[in-house]
């Protein structure tokens, strides 16, 4: 039984810089009619249900319940103090005009201050930052700021999803592995504990979904993955799936079905943004490149098709080139086999903006994250992964990355939540296909 979505939904981010002004800009915008949601599956997207012939291809936002646009409201933390306007105008990403329409609501979206340590970013070096020092003292302030979030706002629900930096690479240690050792960890403020799994860690234990947007561990360990099902909380991640990444989710498949071989893909990207300058530290950037490395090997699946793939190369570069901003290029050069073993190639420049592509993923697991918490499901949402470089999955299990695939599991999902028949797109004849 799903609950219906009454009254209001608080969207919580912390790191609100340019993805979280674009959303949140965005949304407002939407809501005056001054725009179109385009790349909100949710907003625009249609779901197939039954028989072909039976033709009923509603919109997912009127086949299931989800929030209204209306009753979303926007709040969370950043290391610099400016409000949303003021942060929307320094981001470069939107055109003024078009925030000055909004300015007084955004305006009135003031962060609050944020759980951040240099460690951790060392290329950022905000002040607006939370005076406590032991990191429990920090989960703390942080549920304290979601309660008192709620109250202010009169929030029926909440969630929350990461839109801050890439924090430097850390594997899972002794310290994730139980809820008993991470908590011990948070007294005693382990290093292997960053800001982004402090404010994950708050807002399982406040039954707030949480949604990791960066390639950070994050809630990413076993520790918080059990807090989550003790809390029948909802947890997704990681690394919104944008630009470079979201092209080889798209072309990859494709080559593959084709049984074309793969010799060698090589992308490299340059943007300006925040982002950038902080992926311009390597530690940062290894956070980053796992996640994206990751992406290939999986569809790919080269031990089971040593003749297509045995041989691929794969690299990855990012570089920080402040005249772009927000405005990131991603450029692919993929080597390619056909018959005999010929050789061909693809090239693929993507001039893209990164938010621009990110805000609309925002908003979508916001509502879906909400649907899945009034669903009754609990614990990591790979049916979610649509939206991630780096899915996160249950224990012994491998991430799908191959969008269509990823698509079909989503609308599943909202299927089976609305109690209609599954479609696995085999039809026994022209008149009896599902």
């Amino acid at each position: 039984m799903v609950k219906q979505a009454n009254g209001k939904l608080g969207v919580l981010l912390p790191g609100m810089g340019a993805v979280a002004t674009t959303f949140i800009a965005g949304v407002l915008a939407i809501r005056k009619g001054l725009a179109e949601p385009i790349g909100s599956v949710t907003q625009l997207g249609t779901i197939r249900l039954g028989k072909r012939t039976e033709k009923r291809n509603p919109r997912i936002k009127d086949f299931v319940d989800l929030a209204s646009l209306n009753d979303m409201v926007f709040g969370g933390w950043d290391i610099f103090p400016e409000n949303m306007y003021e942060a929307a105008m320094n981001a470069e990403v939107l055109d003024a005009r078009l925030l000055e329409q909004i300015r007084p609501e955004l305006e009135a979206i003031q962060p609050m201050e944020a759980v951040f340590h240099k460690d951790y970013v060392k290329k950022l070096d905000g002040k607006h930052i939370k005076p406590q020092t032991n990191k429990m003292e920090l989960a703390e302030a942080l549920m304290e700021d979601i309660r008192r979030f709620k109250a202010e706002n009169n929030c029926d629900r909440l969630v929350m999803i990461w839109c801050g930096s890439t924090e430097t690479y850390i594997e899972t240690k002794p310290v994730h592995q139980t809820i008993e050792a991470l908590e011990e960890g948070l007294r005693n403020n382990d290093q292997d504990i960053p800001p982004s799994m402090i404010y994950a860690y708050a807002s399982i234990k406040m039954g707030v979904p949480y949604a990791n947007g960066s390639p950070n561990l994050s809630c990413d360990v076993p520790a918080l993955v059990e807090l989550a099902k003790q809390n029948q909380g909802i947890i997704a991640g990681k690394d919104f799936k944008t630009g470079q990444t979201l092209m080889k989710t798209i072309v990859a498949p494709g080559l593959k079905a084709r049984a074309l071989g793969i010799t060698g893909w090589f992308s490299t990207n340059i943007l300006g943004n925040r982002d950038g300058e902080v992926l311009d530290d390597p530690d940062n950037f290894k956070t980053k490149e796992v996640s994206k490395l990751s992406v290939l090997e999986q569809i790919l699946e080269p031990e089971r098709h040593p003749e297509l793939y045995k041989d691929l190369y794969h690299k990855v570069r990012i570089n920080y080139y402040p005249p772009r901003g927000d405005n990131k290029e991603g450029w692919d050069n993929i080597d390619i086999q056909g018959w005999l073993g010929y050789n061909m190639q693809i090239k693929i420049d993507f001039l893209c903006r990164d938010s621009i592509l990110a805000a609309p993923i925002v908003l979508d697991l916001a509502l879906l994250m909400d649907l899945a918490a009034r669903s009754n499901m609990s614990g990591i949402q790979e049916w979610l992964s649509f939206y991630f470089k780096s899915p996160q999955v249950g224990e012994g299990l491998y991430p799908q990355h191959d969008i269509f695939k990823q698509e079909a599991k989503l609308l599943n999902t909202l299927r089976h939540i609305q109690g209609e028949d599954l479609i696995t797109h085999l039809g026994l004849d022209y008149y009896d296909e599902e």
